[in-house]
This record gives structure tokens, sequence and C-alpha cells, in this order.
């Protein structure tokens, strides 16, 4: 069975930076996503549409047709007493915010000094040319639940 809409396809992939750098990785299987419902980046879904159980494929795909260019205006500094523990603070933390417009973004703290915090909106993939290394393990069709909630259920990890 071909890669489709409404199809459901397991992968192994290996995701790395420009560098080299493998930023993400599956394996066995354990990567399954619903193929036309916006589940992974549009990049990575239009290359392997029309592919098959047991193809390979390397992508490159560019900040457009991923996580988007970095945008500077979702990085701000901001004082540290708007936190309720300003103790706890640490570089690296996430947490959620609504930007501008009220949508909700998911920030993370990239700085902490002299009492001021810096904080990033941007995906931290933003920006960057993504290089996936793919080997499609299995494509099914979608059930009529899936299809109602937008995803794939994988058996044992479903909760609604």
């Amino acid at each position: 069975m071909k890669i489709a809409d409404k199809t459901v396809v397991a992968l192994d992939y290996t995701l790395t930076d420009s560098q080299g750098q493998i930023l993400d990785q599956s394996a066995a299987g354990q990567f399954a996503y619903l193929h036309g419902a916006n589940n992974i980046i549009p990049g990575l879904e239009n290359a392997l549409l029309g592919k098959q159980s047991g193809d390979k494929l390397q992508v490159v795909v560019s900040p457009a047709d991923g996580y988007g260019e970095r945008n500077d205006e979702l990085t701000q500094v901001v004082p540290i007493d708007m936190f309720d523990s300003p103790e706890d603070i640490e570089v690296g933390q996430k947490f959620h915010a609504q930007a501008t417009h009220g949508e909700p973004i998911v920030v993370t703290i990239i700085a902490v000094e002299d009492g001021n915090v810096t904080i990033d909106g941007n995906h931290p993939l933003a920006g960057m040319d993504l290089h996936f290394n793919v080997t499609v393990i299995d494509v099914r069709d979608a059930t009529s639940e899936e299809l109602d909630h937008g995803h794939v259920h994988m058996p044992g990890h479903h909760h609604h």
C-alpha cells in the first residue's frame, strides 16, 4: 500500500542538523502518524507521499516547510519577578504562554542574568534545514476512529 491521505504510516527516522548532529530519532516502527492530518511537518509529509513499506529516503526540509524561520519578536527579556518561583527558574525550562494575538505557544528560558529572564517562543528547530533519513516500516488504512480524532491510536497508548 502506498502512502496517501487517510493512511497510517509507521517509520523509523534519524533527524540531523546541517552539521550532522543527531537531533531526534525513532526506531522499531514506534513513530506513526496519520498522513494528511498535519501531524508532521509539511516538507517531510510531502516527501513521503506515494512511498510504501520498505522504502528508504533522505529528505532535506527547509525552514519554510519545517518549523518556520526564526522570529526575533518571539524572544524577549522580562524581569525575573514576573515568575511565581523565581528561585526555581533555570535555562532550558519550557512553559506555556500566550503570543501577541492570544494563541498558545511554548516558550523556553534561554538566559537568566542580572534579575532578568530571556525567553524564546520560537520552536527549537525554527530556522534550520532539517535532514531526515527515513525508512517506511508500514502503511495501513486509518480506522474511522483515527480519522475522527485526527491522529493515530497506537495499541496501549491511547487515552481520551
